[in-house]
């Protein structure tokens, strides 16, 4: 009679992970995710900042044609300014001319909320109010940490 012992009979040949594994994977998962959230909010962030700025440029542009056609940043008789409130994106553009000056203002509503440029009819741009912290100056700041 031949006698078998409990050691030959257990099988080594176990499938699947262990706790330590899965730990390691989600410790992993949760480091590259501590890292990429932040960033992938703030390059969303900064695309809806372009539609502020493409506005603003746009705008002087129309402004300044206005100007040359009618010596005035102001309606005049038959020639509305260009210079009227509007929405584009996550932006409202306000203006106020004068006849020799103007001042357009790109205010942040939603998720850009706390965003604010201006430009004015010396292409004088500047981010007056920012979300992001020591994020103001006489330019467009459009991304994290940029400066004048």
């Amino acid at each position: 009679m031949c006698y078998r012992s409990n050691i030959d009979t257990i099988n080594h040949d176990s499938k699947g992970f262990t706790l330590i594994e899965l730990m390691i994977v989600v410790v992993i998962i949760g480091i590259l995710s501590a890292i990429a959230v932040p960033s992938y909010r703030d390059y969303v962030l900064r695309g809806y900042l372009v539609d502020a700025t493409t506005a603003l440029s746009s705008l002087r542009a129309r402004m300044e044609q206005h100007f040359q056609d009618n010596r005035s940043y102001a309606s005049v008789t038959g020639f509305p300014s260009p210079c009227v409130s509007s929405t584009v994106g996550k932006f409202n553009i306000t203006c106020t001319p004068t006849a020799t000056t103007y001042t357009a203002t790109a205010t942040g509503t939603g998720p850009v909320a706390g965003f604010t440029f201006t430009i004015d009819q010396q292409n004088s741009q500047a981010t007056t109010a920012s979300a992001w912290p020591s994020s103001t100056g006489a330019c467009w700041i459009t991304k994290k940490g940029g400066t004048c």
